[in-house]
Order: C-alpha cells, then sequence, then structure tokens
C-alpha cells in the first residue's frame, strides 16, 4: 500500500506550521540567552536568582489577557514550562562553571 500524499492545502498548512515552529524556537533560544544574561547579573550583584514575586507577576499579566483562541490556562501552563525549562538552563549553567 502506498502512502497518500497530503492535498496541497494541507501540505500548505503544514509547511506555515513549521516555519511557526522554527520562529518560536528562535524566540525561545533568545529568551533563555535574556534569562542568562539576567542571572549573570544576579549573582554578579549578590541579588537573589529566584524571585517568585515577579515569577507569578508576569504569569497573571500573561494570562490576563490571552489572545485568542487561547485561553488564560493555557497560557499559564505554556509560561509556567518555559519558565522552569529556563531555570533549568540557568542551573546548568551555572553548575557547568
Amino acid at each position: 500500500m502506498q502512502p497518500v500524499k497530503p492535498a496541497p492545502e494541507l501540505e500548505a498548512l503544514r509547511i506555515s506550521i513549521d516555519d511557526l515552529d522554527r520562529r518560536i524556537l528562535e524566540l525561545v533560544a533568545e529568551r533563555v540567552r535574556v534569562v542568562l544574561a539576567v542571572g549573570e547579573f544576579k549573582r554578579k550583584n549578590n541579588l537573589a536568582v529566584y524571585d517568585p514575586e515577579r515569577e507569578r507577576k508576569m504569569l497573571d499579566r500573561l494570562s490576563s489577557v490571552p489572545p485568542e483562541p487561547l485561553d488564560a490556562d493555557t497560557v499559564r501552563r505554556i509560561f509556567e514550562r518555559l519558565i522552569d525549562e529556563s531555570r533549568r538552563i540557568e542551573q546548568h549553567s551555572v553548575n557547568a562553571r
């Protein structure tokens, strides 16, 4: 049995998703680079690395006005994961020194 070739419309949508995924990945990498710079600044200036109040305010702000078709819970979960992974990368960076 031969694989079925997707309709051109479906293929075009998938290409759009692939392009968006690439752009999202670039933005996530840029965000992590800034997170690492913030962490480095905090270490050099003897500031607390973890700021739960800043994190709470950021999550509240982002989830308070979710763009369609997202809802507040989805936005919050996405950014909670992004923050968790950023923190993990930062910790790995600190341990590698």
